[in-house]
């Protein structure tokens, strides 16, 4: 990384490859929240991996929204919203879910082969504070107290785990109940819409609250960028935005304002973030596509971009402000970019 002033800056990269994973033995997960990526103080993500039959146990968030992106396989969810209303759903590679802060919720992988996905957290600190898992909770309640809540004797709770057990094996046959009073359904088919932004040098799939209406405090995104190929540079009024590269290797620019600026390398498994109001971009700077996973902590998606921004001032203002000439000034784009190809033309 090169920085102007780098020593007042943060790191903005982080890699999941050095991150230890935590192993058990229908699955695993690696997590990235402000522990260990400090700049990242809003949005933290876990990297998780279920084997066919693998159940990331029940448990909820007190502190945070849950957003899912599944990245290969198949899974399964369950979720309880304050009004007893209940939903089951079936994701595939491409689908999205979002889990309000506070609602019980379950993952499964099925088969199969399984399944891997992205969960991103709309508060950094959300796992090292508050993550309830039911397990965890009845092994540290008196037995006789969870003994009359479930309406069973003592003597057959004695199959129960003394701690969390966080994964554990579950049948995938389970029988599926229909809720009575359906919730606004947690499930989007993100990749399967047609792209929000397509250009020469790459595609944008996006969905906000406008699209995902129980998604009201996040947005996410798939951008894929062709060898060369810019997200221009741009901000984020009323986001930090957070990604996760799927594959790929990209150059991530940040300017912080007080002539502080930041670039960055990222390859696959390599997180970057972007603090709300910071100008940045990202480029393709590998041989092949790069696919990146990006997420908002707002419902509402908003950016303002340069192209956007110069071509909307006249043009003798944009000449005198950056001290270019008028015919320069003219070659500019006339209207957002957004994405811009390697071909100039």
């Amino acid at each position: 990384m090169s920085t102007n002033k780098s020593e007042k800056l943060p790191e903005f990269k982080f890699s999941l490859n050095n991150q230890k994973a935590r192993v058990l033995k229908d699955g695993w997960a690696k997590e990235a929240t402000v522990k260990d990526f400090p700049v990242s103080k809003n949005i933290a993500g876990v990297l998780m991996a279920l084997d066919s039959g693998g159940l990331r146990e029940l448990h909820w968030h007190a502190n945070a929204a849950e957003w899912g992106f599944v990245i290969s396989g198949n899974v399964r969810t369950t979720i309880i919203d304050p009004e007893g209303r209940y939903e089951y759903n079936d994701f595939k590679a491409g689908d999205v879910w979002y889990f309000p802060r506070g609602h019980g919720h379950s993952i499964q992988g099925l088969g199969p082969e399984g399944t891997t996905f992205m969960l991103v957290f709309d508060n950094g600190a959300f796992s090292e504070f508050a993550t309830f898992s039911v397990t965890d909770w009845l092994a540290h309640t008196p037995r006789e107290i969870v003994s009359k809540n479930l309406n069973v004797d003592e003597g057959e709770l004695s199959g129960l785990p003394d701690k969390e057990a966080y994964i554990v094996h579950s049948s995938e046959k389970s029988d599926l109940k229909i809720s009575d009073a359906p919730p606004l359904t947690h499930k989007y088919e993100l990749l399967s819409q047609k792209p929000f932004h397509e250009h020469q040098g790459g595609k944008l799939w996006l969905v906000s609250s406008n699209e995902f209406p129980i998604s009201a405090t996040m947005t996410g995104a798939i951008l894929h960028l062709n060898p060369g190929a810019l997200r221009e540079l741009h901000w984020h009024p009323k986001a930090d935005e957070w990604l996760y590269v799927i594959s790929g290797k990209i150059r991530m620019t940040e300017f912080a304002s007080s002539g502080l600026s930041s670039v960055s390398e990222l390859c696959e498994n390599d997180i970057g973030y972007s603090p709300m109001g910071y100008g940045h971009s990202i480029e393709n700077i590998g041989d092949d596509e790069c696919k990146l996973l990006i997420v908002f902590n707002s419902g509402v998606y908003e950016e303002i971009s340069l192209s956007a921004w110069l071509s909307s001032n006249p043009e003798e203002l944009v000449s005198a402000n950056l001290n270019l000439p008028l015919e320069t000034v003219r070659k500019f784009h006339r209207r957002e970019s957004f994405i811009i190809s390697e071909n100039k033309k």
